[in-house]
């Protein structure tokens, strides 16, 4: 049966220069209140080679190398009914974004967001973009889906796009 369910919070430092967001966290993310929790996810793993962390550090440790890298962590949806985990799940016509507009206006050096994922990137699109001002209009990046769902691509071409695009 399709659930309300909802995001987790930012994790962001006000120095962030450049802002990943997902689409809506996975079940395994939130039962554990943690981003990226599913242990076949890339996320973590991509991340720490990218970052230089260790991808199997605690959470908190974890988070604050994003954070000391000026990188801010969140979702494109704030809420939304979904049954399981997948993307494809979500329900469209519940989407309620997350405030991005007070987001971007206490985060003012974010200049590039990246998208983990085309969920992300079309919610974006679809129900993002347009309530921010042009003054808060950051370029964006869509990189492929660290998801395990996102079979067709393997780890190795998952890396090679991310690095080049984010540098720590």
């Amino acid at each position: 049966m399709p659930k309300l369910i909802n995001g987790l919070p930012p994790i962001a430092r006000p120095s962030a220069r450049l802002l990943i967001l997902g689409s809506m966290p996975g079940d395994a993310s939130l039962a554990a209140g943690q981003y990226y929790a599913h242990p076949r996810n890339h996320f973590w793993p991509i991340l720490g080679v990218i970052c230089g962390f260790d991808p199997k550090a605690s959470y908190t440790r974890r988070k604050a190398a994003l954070a000391a890298a000026g990188i801010a962590l969140w979702d494109v949806i704030g809420s939304c009914v979904r049954q399981g985990s997948l993307d494809s799940a979500i329900d469209d016509e519940s989407i309620v974004v997350n405030d991005f507009a007070s987001f971007l206006t206490s985060h003012r050096q974010i200049t590039v967001v990246c998208f983990n994922g085309r969920k992300a990137e079309s919610a974006w699109r679809r129900h993002a973009q347009g309530q921010l001002p042009p003054a808060h209009q950051p370029e964006c990046q869509l990189l492929p889906s660290t998801s395990p769902a996102h079979a067709g691509m393997s780890y190795l071409r998952k890396l090679q796009i991310w690095r080049s695009t984010i540098a720590c």
